[in-house]
C-alpha cells in the first residue's frame, strides 16, 4: 500500500493556512541518517553533535510537599514516549512537531521523555529527519528560539522509516520503544497519534493489535491514541470507526481531537458562563433572541482538491467545529469540571438538536464563484486545480438548528460556515432580546439593535458586548457601543496554541476537551438528513470576496433577522 496525498483535514488549528493543511506523506527522496545501534536498528537517531542526554529538570511529579491544588505549579506528565504516525505529513510538519517544542521550551515535559515519528521517507524538501523536524519546529513555533532547547529536545528524537501495512516495520517500532523505554526509563507509558488518512487508520490500528502496541496491561504502563477528524463521513462509517478504535483500545484511552476545543477562548465560554453570575440568569430563551455561530475563512482550497471534493464544508467543518461550540454554547451546568461531567452536558446539547422541517428554506448550500478578495483575484470553485467543472460540492454551508430543552425551547441556533469570505474569523454571538418598552420616540432608536455577547474565538481572541448608550449632545439618541475584552491586552502571558493544551492533555490523561462516540454520533444524526436532502443538488453561487450567497441572508431575513457582520 502506499499512502495517499489526499487526507483529513487534520490540521485545522489557529490560521487560515491550518484550515488547509493535509495529511501529506509524500514529496521528495530522504537521505539516510546514521541508523541507532542496538535491536531497534531501523531507526534513525535525530542526535547532533555535543548533546545533552535529557530534558532540562522538572518538578517531581511524587513530591510530597506540593499541593496538588496549587494552580501556579505546571502539569508535567509521567515519563512516556509519543509517537507520531505520519510526522512526515502537513499536520506534523505546521503543528504537532512545533507544539511538542513548545513543550519543551516551556519546561513541560517530563525529563524522560522520547518521541517517535513513523512516515515513508518522502516529504516536502527532502533532506533526513533531524532536518525536516529542525525546520518545522523553528518555522512554526510559538516560544522563542533555542538552540539549546532543540538539542535537548532532538537528542530524546527517533524516527522509524516504514509503511503502515508491512509487519517489518511494526516490528521495527517496537523494537524502538523497546530501547527507548531501556535507555530513559520510560517504562510502558506511550501515546500514539494517528495524524494519517482516514483510510489508514483500520490498518495502523490492525498492526498495534498484532504487535501489541495497544496492550496497556502488557507494557505495565498507559497506552493512548489520538485520533484526528474526520471520524467517518456519516453515521454509519463513524459508527464502525468508533467500533474499531474502541476495540483496540478502551473508549476511556481513546482522544478523539478537534483542536477547536483546545483553543483558550473556547474553554474561556465555560468560565465566562459558570464563573460569573452576570450571565447565567438570562442564558436562555426568556432572554435569548439567537445564537449565530460563524466560522469563515478568506482562503479557497488551497491544495486539498481531492479531499474537499469528496467531503465539503458541512462534514468539514459543521459536523464537528460548529456543532461542539453549539453544545458548549447551549449546555447546562456541569455538576463538576471533570471530563465525564463536561461530557454528560454537551450529549444531552447534541441529542436535543432538532432539524428544521423546511429544509429548501433552512438549509442553504453555496459555492465560491469568481472574484475578487484583498485586492486579488480569486478563481472559481470550478476553476481549482483537481475540482470537476460540474462540481456540486459545497464551499459554503448555513442551516438553522433548534434545541428542544427547556432552557431554549424556540430559539433559533443558525450555523454558516465558508470559503473565500470577506474575513478569517471565528465567532459566536448570543443576540438578546429587545428591552419590551422603550421610552423613547422610534427616532431616538432608530441606530439601536440587539445587545449582543459576542465570543470571537480567532482571530482576534476575546469578548465583546454591545449595549445601547445616549450618544453626548442636547437630544436624546441612543446608540450601540461595544465593550471589548481582547486575550493579548488583558493577560501578559500569550495564549498557547491548541495543540499544545491537547498533546499535553493526552500525555496527563485529562480528557475534558476531547468529544467522545456518543458525541460523533449525535452530530452525524444531525447532518446525515442534511446530506441525503443536498444530494444530487446544486449549490447556490456566491462571488468570492461576499458574506455567501443570498439564500443565506433570505434565510434569516424570513424569520425578521439578519446575519451580523464580524
Amino acid at each position: 500500500m502506499s499512502e495517499t496525498t489526499e487526507a483529513t483535514d487534520a490540521s485545522q488549528a489557529a490560521g487560515t493556512q491550518d484550515e488547509q493543511a493535509e495529511q501529506d506523506e509524500t514529496s521528495g527522496p530522504q537521505k539516510a541518517p546514521q541508523a541507532a545501534d542496538g535491536p531497534g536498528d531501523g531507526a534513525v537517531r535525530a542526535t547532533p553533535s555535543s548533546v545533552s542526554p535529557g530534558l532540562a529538570e522538572q518538578p517531581l511529579q511524587g513530591n510530597p510537599l506540593r499541593d496538588a491544588s496549587d494552580r501556579r505549579l505546571p502539569r508535567v506528565p509521567e515519563p512516556c514516549v509519543l509517537v507520531i504516525f505520519g510526522i512526515g505529513g502537513d499536520l506534523s510538519r505546521k503543528k504537532l512537531i512545533a507544539a511538542i517544542y513548545d513543550l519543551c521550551n516551556r519546561g513541560l515535559l517530563p525529563t524522560d521523555f522520547g518521541l517517535v515519528g513513523f512516515s515513508r521517507t518522502d516529504w516536502p524538501g527532502g533532506g533526513d529527519f533531524e532536518s525536516m523536524a529542525r525546520k518545522a519546529a523553528k518555522d512554526h513555533c510559538r516560544t522563542n528560539w533555542s538552540e539549546e532547547t532543540w538539542r535537548r529536545l532532538a537528542s530524546l528524537m527517533r524516527f522509524v522509516p516504514g509503511s503502515f501495512d508491512s509487519d517489518e516495520d511494526f516490528d521495527n517500532l517496537v523494537a524502538v520503544l523497546g530501547e527507548l523505554q531501556k535507555d530513559y526509563g520510560i517504562g510502558g507509558n506511550a501515546a500514539f497519534y494517528l495524524s494519517i488518512p482516514p483510510f489508514a487508520f483500520p490498518i495502523v490500528l490492525k498492526q498495534m493489535q498484532r504487535t501489541g502496541l495497544s496492550d496497556a496491561q502488557a507494557a505495565n504502563g498507559f497506552r493512548r491514541v489520538v485520533v484526528e477528524k474526520p471520524f467517518g463521513h456519516d453515521l454509519e462509517s463513524a459508527l464502525e470507526l468508533n467500533q474499531l478504535v474502541d476495540t483496540t483500545f478502551p473508549p476511556r484511552d481513546v482522544y478523539r481531537i478537534d483542536h477547536y476545543l483546545g483553543k483558550e477562548t473556547v474553554q474561556n465560554l465555560l468560565a465566562l458562563r459558570f464563573a460569573n453570575q452576570l450571565f447565567e440568569p438570562v442564558w436562555n430563551a426568556n432572554f435569548v433572541d439567537s445564537v449565530q455561530i460563524t466560522m469563515a475563512e478568506d482562503v479557497g482550497i488551497g491544495g486539498r482538491a481531492g479531499f474537499y471534493q469528496q467531503t465539503g464544508a458541512a462534514r468539514d467543518v459543521l459536523q464537528n467545529h460548529l456543532l461542539q461550540l453549539l453544545a458548549l454554547t447551549a449546555m447546562e451546568e456541569p455538576v463538576e469540571f471533570s471530563a465525564e461531567a463536561v461530557r454528560i452536558e454537551k450529549i444531552k446539547v447534541l441529542r436535543a438538536i432538532s432539524i428544521p422541517q423546511d429544509l429548501e428554506h433552512y438549509a442553504i448550500r453555496g459555492q465560491y464563484d469568481q472574484g475578487w478578495l484583498a485586492g486579488e483575484r480569486a478563481v472559481a470553485f470550478r476553476e481549482e486545480e483537481g475540482i470537476p467543472g460540474d462540481s456540486k460540492t459545497e464551499t459554503y454551508a448555513a442551516v438553522r438548528f433548534g434545541v428542544e430543552t427547556r432552557r431554549w425551547a424556540g430559539v433559533p441556533f443558525y450555523l454558516r460556515t465558508g470559503k473565500r469570505l470577506p474575513k478569517r474569523v471565528t465567532e459566536i454571538g448570543v443576540l438578546f432580546k429587545k428591552a419590551p418598552h422603550l421610552p423613547f420616540s422610534k427616532t431616538d432608536t432608530q441606530e439601536l439593535g440587539h445587545n449582543q455577547l459576542v465570543i470571537r474565538v480567532q482571530p482576534d481572541e476575546g469578548v465583546t458586548l454591545k449595549f445601547g448608550s445616549k450618544v453626548p449632545g442636547s437630544a436624546m439618541e441612543v446608540r450601540d457601543v461595544a465593550m471589548d475584552f481582547l486575550y493579548g491586552e488583558a493577560f501578559t502571558e500569550a495564549s498557547p496554541e491548541a495543540y499544545e493544551r491537547l498533546i499535553l492533555d493526552v500525555l496527563v490523561g485529562d480528557a475534558t476537551l476531547f468529544p467522545r462516540s456518543e458525541e460523533v454520533e449525535a452530530s452525524w444524526r444531525a447532518i446525515d438528513p442534511l446530506e441525503e436532502f443536498w444530494a444530487g443538488q446544486t449549490p447556490y453561487l456566491y462571488r468570492a470576496g461576499e458574506w455567501g450567497p443570498k439564500e443565506a441572508d433570505d434565510m434569516l431575513a424570513r424569520d425578521g433577522r439578519s446575519w451580523r457582520r464580524p
